[in-house]
């Protein structure tokens, strides 16, 4: 049976590559420069191939090296992801859990689930992070949370489907556009400010965006729903974000001659779907009954 590799020679080559050199890689792994060498040596000896050649005084990764390297990063992030998973069980919980949570999911139900989880797990810190769009396929692709509850699912990933969400055209029922005495056209909304909230992530997403002649951004739903009820513009918003403001008057939905709602759905994605933390699996159970709970009320109103 052949020996398998050492996982540091793996991270000898990663590092290499990614700190840009020798010297650089040995800092950065807290060795010697020959142990690295020794390392890179080595793994071109077992393999018998080279990973790198000489440019100059660069170290460039070969043509086998370049599809070795991107092996050796997904063996060395799972090592990492089972060794911080054996971890976890060792303590029996994450001394910390990081969920980044999309706009769309109400305040009140990540409340509701937060509040369920830390009465029966006072020993986890948890982190959340607010994010719109794009910003939560970075979080995720950055490795900055544990659990993520997004609209998007990035490549490479897979997601489980957490609620429906039903977005519904609405203004203060001071606005102009509740006044125009018939149905409304998309011309006549392209006449008047649109409140938008901005993408977090770096891609400056626009979603919802109809083109109109003015557009004020926000970068929390929370003011840009607060801007709306003072009568500032019109906006699409989650249903269930605004169920207080529609309730109490001081949002009314537009009556659209059509496309009166939009709908999207969001999913609860693990950052490490082979080894989830106990704690992370508990949040994502308790985000999963609430959100079915809710779904169900929901199909009830309808």
């Amino acid at each position: 049976m052949n020996e398998v590799i050492p996982i540091a020679w793996w991270q000898a080559l990663l590092a290499v590559v990614d700190e840009g050199g020798y010297a650089q890689a040995a800092e950065a792994l807290g060795k010697s420069q020959s142990a690295v060498s020794y390392s890179i040596q080595r793994l071109e000896d077992r393999l018998g191939l080279r990973v790198f050649k000489t440019e100059g005084r660069r170290a460039v990764p070969t043509p086998a090296g370049q599809v070795l390297l991107q092996r050796a990063r997904l063996l060395v992030d799972h090592a990492r992801n089972l060794e911080s998973a054996a971890q976890e069980l060792a303590a029996g919980r994450e001394s910390l859990l990081r969920v980044a949570v999309d706009a769309l999911l109400p305040e009140w139900l990540l409340l509701q689930a937060l509040a369920e989880f830390g009465a029966g797990c006072v020993s986890t810190r948890i982190e959340v992070l607010e994010t719109v769009l794009s910003g939560t396929d970075e979080a995720l692709m950055r490795r900055e949370a544990d659990l993520v509850v997004t609209s998007r699912i990035p490549q490479g990933f897979s997601g489980e489907p957490l609620m429906r969400v039903r977005f519904v055209a609405v203004a203060a029922p001071g606005h102009p556009l509740h006044h125009l005495g018939r149905p409304l056209e998309w011309a006549d909304l392209r006449q008047h400010r649109q409140l938008v909230v901005r993408d977090s992530g770096t891609r400056r997403l626009d979603a919802g965006w109809l083109d109109a002649e003015q557009r004020w951004t926000f970068s929390h739903m929370a003011s840009s729903i607060r801007a709306a009820c003072a009568g500032l513009g019109f906006a699409w918003y989650p249903e269930l974000r605004i169920r207080d403001e529609l309730a109490d008057g001081r949002l009314r939905p537009l009556q659209l001659a059509e496309g009166r709602h939009r709908y999207a759905t969001l999913y609860r994605i693990f950052a490490r779907p082979e080894f989830p933390g106990p704690a992370c699996q508990e949040l994502a159970g308790i985000l999963e009954r609430l959100t079915r709970s809710q779904a169900g009320d929901a199909a009830i109103r309808d």
